[in-house]
């Protein structure tokens, strides 16, 4: 059974006029059940995580002030959001979601996350839209329990994994690959195991034989035994916030290149949604609802 990581707290209240996309955590979910791809015994409720999960990927000073609200204005404005006790919870809640996904991954070959892919939070900061590092958090959650001995990190949101690579420099059981827009955001880009940088308007056919090409490598010179995926939907044409010029079926070509990808490994895969930015929230509802589409109709 497809298992997927959801909770109301995912839709949080945000001031008017704020550029942050967050009623796709409400319409999404609501589009899946609607057209059938799936039922409410699909969703899980994903409960929060022990802190010690959350330390092996932060710091505890960052942590505590986070927790507390003692950031200072300087760091929130980094985030992009305003503090406050439900954020702090929905994050928790959302990186208790991919702990819970590794799981289901390993029992049903993938696993989704409604919301998650917050590849901006480093070890000690958050920034973009980015607190707590979900997918950096159930790598190191799989290390500790001997659950896997060789991660993939496949990133490929349009803007760099800078969190996630910062967190995971001198792990060797950790493979950071992000492909990536060369001129987006983050401006200082910081050193993943592999990083592809693409050049704007990047398009169909270029984005998917790149991709093509660099999953062969990864399976001959990495071998991993659990690939967390993120699939963000920001690499489209339409988005306000990237630079890339894929069409919604070259999205939908890259998610089926990776299921296929990872499902023919025999590899499990978590796959975590990250970010869209597109004008039209139907365009990013749509987007992302083939993601999920795709992993049910290769799995299931």
């Amino acid at each position: 059974m497809l298992k997927i990581a959801f909770h109301p707290l995912y839709t949080h209240p945000l001031p008017d006029g704020h550029r942050f996309p967050m009623q796709k955590y409400d319409l999404l979910p609501r589009q899946l059940l609607h057209e059938g791809t799936c039922r409410a015994e699909n969703f899980f409720d994903p409960g929060l995580p022990a802190t010690e999960d959350l330390l092996r990927a932060h710091r505890q000073e960052y942590y505590q002030a986070l927790c507390e609200g003692t950031l200072s204005p300087r760091e929130m404005r980094k985030v992009g959001f305003p503090w406050s006790r439900e954020l702090v919870l929905r994050e928790r809640t959302i990186a208790q979601g991919t702990i819970r996904g590794c799981h289901y991954a390993l029992e049903y070959g993938v696993a989704m996350n409604i919301a998650g892919g917050t590849h901006h939070a480093y070890s000690n900061r958050g920034e973009a839209f980015c607190m707590l590092n979900d997918q950096a958090i159930g790598a190191h959650y799989l290390l500790a329990h001997s659950l896997a001995s060789r991660i993939l990190i496949l990133d490929l949101d349009v803007h760099q994994g800078n969190g996630t690579a910062e967190i995971f420099q001198g792990v060797p059981e950790v493979f950071t690959f992000s492909m990536h827009g060369r001129t987006n955001y983050p401006f200082r880009k910081e050193t993943s195991d592999r990083d592809v940088a693409l050049e704007p308007g990047t398009s169909d056919r270029e984005y998917l034989d790149l991709l093509e090409v660099h999953l062969a490598a990864l399976r001959t010179e990495w071998k991993p035994d659990f690939i967390f995926y993120l699939s963000g939907v920001d690499v489209l044409k339409t988005d306000k916030l990237g630079t890339l010029g894929l069409t919604l079926q070259g999205c939908r070509q890259r998610d089926e290149m990776v299921f296929r990808w990872c499902r023919d490994l025999g590899v499990p895969v978590q796959c975590s949604m990250g970010g869209g930015y597109s004008p039209q929230l139907r365009t990013i509802v749509e987007a992302h609802a083939a993601t999920f589409r795709l992993a049910r109709a290769l799995y299931f």
